[in-house]
């Protein structure tokens, strides 16, 4: 074998198990394991319960559709640019069949979808996003839809809701990802000085340039139950402070406690305190008088 051959050669290497488990699925879905208590679930039952574990509480992914069927009223949705999607402006390897494959396994065109509905009778238009597509991914489609939403709320006089689920910037489309973080402040700047209510939601997990953005810039900033949110991951923070980090480090609780948050928001409690806030600012009156 000659020294060329060598590195050439593909090698095997081995992995550590994430501490961070995503649920196990079992005989074709019917059942589901849940990756805190390791109870076995129905996954009908689950789905239920609005992927919130019966026996520990833990609060599983739960994707787009799902939680817009969940949150708002029904037959009520309506949703914005179900089309629009990334390109491949670097022309990155292979970036295009891992586009189409999430497409394929999601039934979605980006990471986020968006639209207006009601919510317990209250006109809102919101934006969530779903970790399956890409990890949630920042991309220019993903940016440009939420952008898009967020002008169509200031345009129809609504509040505006932001689900977050993400693992950052998409690196494949390089400074165009950044850009997003940007582009969609911007929009949201607008929104505060016409005076619009916006309410930030950040779920499992809320992390890089999207907690640096728009995740963090609600009037009121909420997370479900144990969500990671952060910007750098744990490893690198401490080899930059060379501190250790407390082990409860980037949840949604430790956040709260630190002022970050307004409040941790049991999945189940969701739709009805979101429903109060809209009623005390007047959601309905205004949006009514704007249309």
């Amino acid at each position: 074998m000659s020294l060329k051959d060598f590195f050439n050669k593909k090698r095997k290497y081995a992995t550590i198990p994430s501490d961070r488990e995503q649920p196990a699925q079992m005989n074709s879905g019917v059942m589901t394991k849940c990756p805190q208590c390791r109870s076995i679930i129905y996954t009908k039952e689950l789905k239920k319960h609005h992927m919130v574990c019966i026996s520990c509480g833990h609060h599983l992914p739960m994707n787009a559709h799902d939680r817009i069927h969940f949150l708002l009223d029904e037959e009520t949705f309506k949703e914005y640019d179900p089309e629009l999607s990334s390109s491949d402006p670097l022309g990155f390897p292979e970036y295009q069949e891992k586009l189409e494959k999430d497409r394929q396994k999601t039934g979605l065109n980006e990471a986020v979808v968006t639209g207006e509905g009601y919510m317990s009778g209250f006109p809102v238009v919101l934006a969530v996003m779903d970790k399956r597509f890409r990890m949630g991914s920042m991309g220019s489609g993903a940016g440009e839809k939420i952008t898009r939403a967020i002008e169509r709320a200031l345009e129809k006089q609504r509040p505006f809701i932001m689900f977050s689920a993400s693992g950052g910037a998409r690196m494949q489309e390089g400074v165009l990802s950044l850009m997003q973080m940007a582009k969609t402040s911007a929009a949201l700047k607008r929104m505060d000085e016409a005076g619009l209510l916006y309410i930030s939601m950040m779920t499992d997990p809320t992390t890089g340039g999207v907690s640096a953005s728009f995740a963090s810039l609600g009037d009121y900033n909420f997370a479900e139950p144990k969500a990671m949110i952060g910007f750098a991951g744990r490893r690198v923070i401490e080899e930059t402070i060379r501190e250790e980090l407390p082990e409860d480090f980037q949840t949604a609780e430790f956040l709260l406690h630190h002022g970050h948050l307004d409040r941790v928001i049991p999945r189940d409690q969701l739709k009805q305190e979101l429903s109060t806030i809209l009623d005390l600012h007047r959601c309905k009156e205004t949006a009514e008088g704007g249309e």
